[in-house]
């Protein structure tokens, strides 16, 4: 038995400890965000964030997790209103979506660590989009740390 934490809540995986994370989150926890993409953590599509770092979730086993704090594309926030899930709407990037949640993860928690990412960081961003759609992908991580940053600013002001 593996104890986790996702989206904020308790949970107990009574499952193979040797099973990625991937499929105790769509199979056992119905979290059905997190996409299956490559299955060799090639492709991002599964990223999810652990302990405050984007990771594929096909390429960790359940055995490394013990106390864990995961996050996926479902707890990421209520209702889509995470800067980066409202930046990726603004810029209309959604093409097929079989990236889209594992890009937003991955968005989100480089975002987390630097809120006014450089070039360099953002196309360090290892997720693959098959649609191509990187320069929406990229106005879109501008537009989300821009937001990210108005509510500070406001704060300062006033």
């Amino acid at each position: 038995m593996v104890r986790m934490t996702v989206n904020g809540e308790g949970v107990e995986y009574k499952l193979d400890p040797e099973l990625p994370l991937l499929w105790a989150l769509r199979d056992a926890s119905n979290l059905t965000g997190t996409k299956y993409g490559c299955d060799s953590h090639d492709c991002g599509a599964c990223t999810v964030i652990i302990d405050g770092r984007a990771v594929t979730s096909c390429s960790v086993a359940l055995r490394d997790l013990e106390g864990a704090m995961v996050t996926t594309i479902e707890g990421l926030s209520e209702n889509g209103t995470h800067p980066v899930q409202q930046a990726w709407l603004a810029e209309q990037v959604t093409m097929c979506g079989m990236c889209e949640p594992g890009f937003i993860m991955a968005i989100a928690a480089l975002l987390e660590t630097s809120p006014a990412p450089s070039e360099e960081q953002i196309a360090a961003i290892p997720n693959i989009c098959r649609c191509g759609a990187y320069p929406r992908i990229r106005k879109a991580i501008v537009r989300a740390a821009q937001a990210a940053a108005k509510p500070v600013a406001a704060n300062l002001q006033g």
